[in-house]
C-alpha cells in the first residue's frame, strides 16, 4: 500500500499539503502552499519504492533519485515546470516543482469530443513546436534526458497559451554504459509507449522513444482517437488507421510526419526531434528520410514506384557489371 501524506501536513518545515492532484504507481502528486513564499503554489511528487526491493537495490534507486533530482533542478526552460527543491522523509523521497495552472490536453480533447469536433491543426502544431523545443532541450543535455511518458494528460495548457510538459515521473538519464533504474516505477502509458520501452531497464531506449510517444500524442490530439497499442500494431499493422481517414482536415504533410514518428522500429523514425518538427512544418519527409539514410516510403508504408524502379535498375546494372567481368576473365 502506498504511503500517503496527510492533508494539512507541513513537509520539510515549509510545504503545506492542500490536496492530491495526481496518483500513480510511484505514489502521489500534491498541491502545496509554500509557507516561505506567500502565495506560491507548488506541486510535490512523492516517490515511493517497491517494498520488495532488497536493501542494496533500494539504496541504488534512492541514490539515482538524488542524482536525477539534482540534474532536474538545474534545468530551466519555458515549456518545463521548474524543479525547485527535493528532500527525503524517512523512506520516502519528494520532488518539488512549480505548479502549472490550466487544463491538460486530455481534458481539452474530452471537450471537443463531446462536441463532435476536432482540434484545429494550426493550434496543435503550435503546441507541437513548444513541446518539440522542450524535448530538444532535454535530449541535448549532457547526459541526455528522456521524459518517457509523453501523452496528452502530461501536457498542460496555461491560461497564457503556453504549453508545458509536466510529470517527470519517468525521466531517465542516459549515462553511457551505466545500468539505470526507473525510479518512479513503470514504463510509460501503453497507448503511447514504443515497443523497445517494454523491455524494462535492460532495453536500449533513446530520444526516438520520446519521438514515438510525441507522435502518438499528436495522432490522438488531431483525430480524437487513441493510437493503437504498439503490440497490437506489431501483430496486425492494419490496426492503426491513417489519421486522414479519421479527420480529413489533417494536411498530408502532417499525416506523413506523424506516421514517420510512429514507426514501429526506432531506426525507421526521425533521429531527432528537430527532424520530426521539420517534417511536421512542411519539409519533405522523404527528403529527411534520405538525409538520415532511411528508405523512402509512400503513405501506405511501402517503397514508392520510382524507388522500386531505381532499385531494380541498380540491381540490373550490378548484375551486368558482374557478367562483363566474368566474360573478360574467360
Amino acid at each position: 500500500m502506498l504511503f500517503q501524506t496527510r492533508i494539512g501536513a507541513v513537509l520539510h518545515e515549509r510545504y503545506e499539503i492542500e490536496r492530491i492532484i495526481g496518483q500513480g504507481g510511484y505514489g502521489f502528486i500534491y498541491l502545496a502552499h509554500d509557507q516561505r513564499l506567500a502565495g506560491r503554489k507548488c506541486a510535490i511528487k512523492q516517490v515511493s519504492y517497491d517494498p520488495s526491493f532488497p536493501p542494496a537495490l533500494l539504496q541504488e534507486a534512492r541514490d539515482q533519485f538524488m542524482r536525477e533530482a539534482t540534474v532536474l533542478a538545474r534545468l530551466d526552460h519555458p515549456n518545463l515546470p521548474k524543479v525547485s527543491d527535493f528532500f527525503s522523509i524517512d523512506e520516502v523521497d519528494f520532488l518539488v516543482m512549480d505548479y502549472v495552472p490550466g487544463d491538460d490536453l486530455r481534458a481539452l480533447l474530452a471537450k471537443v469530443e463531446n462536441g463532435s469536433k476536432f482540434l484545429p491543426e494550426s493550434e496543435v502544431l503550435d503546441w507541437a513546436l513548444q513541446i518539440g523545443d522542450a524535448l530538444t532541450f532535454l535530449h541535448t543535455q549532457d547526459p541526455p534526458i528522456l521524459h518517457r511518458d509523453i501523452k496528452p494528460s502530461n501536457i498542460k495548457l496555461t491560461p497564457s497559451g503556453i504549453v508545458k510538459l509536466v510529470d517527470f515521473g519517468l525521466v531517465k538519464l542516459l549515462a553511457p554504459g551505466e545500468v539505470t533504474i526507473t525510479i518512479m516505477q513503470g514504463q510509460g502509458t501503453a497507448l503511447y509507449t514504443p515497443l523497445e520501452q517494454y523491455g524494462g531497464e535492460s532495453s536500449h531506449t533513446d530520444a526516438r522513444a520520446d519521438i514515438y510517444a510525441f507522435a502518438c500524442t499528436l495522432y490522438h490530439l488531431l483525430t480524437n482517437t487513441p493510437p493503437a497499442n504498439v503490440r497490437d500494431r506489431f501483430l496486425n499493422p492494419e490496426s492503426l488507421a491513417a489519421p486522414r481517414a479519421i479527420n480529413p482536415n489533417i494536411s498530408p504533410k502532417v499525416e506523413e510526419a506523424i506516421l514517420w514518428g510512429m514507426a514501429l522500429h526506432p531506426n525507421d523514425r526521425p533521429k531527432t526531434v528537430r527532424d520530426f518538427i521539420k517534417a511536421l512544418t512542411g519539409e519533405s519527409t522523404n527528403r529527411l528520410r534520405q538525409l538520415s539514410g532511411q528508405a523512402v516510403i509512400n503513405g501506405n508504408g511501402r517503397l514508392g514506384s520510382l524507388e522500386i524502379k531505381l532499385a531494380w535498375l541498380a540491381g540490373g546494372l550490378t548484375f551486368l557489371s558482374l557478367l562483363l567481368t566474368i566474360i573478360h576473365n574467360l
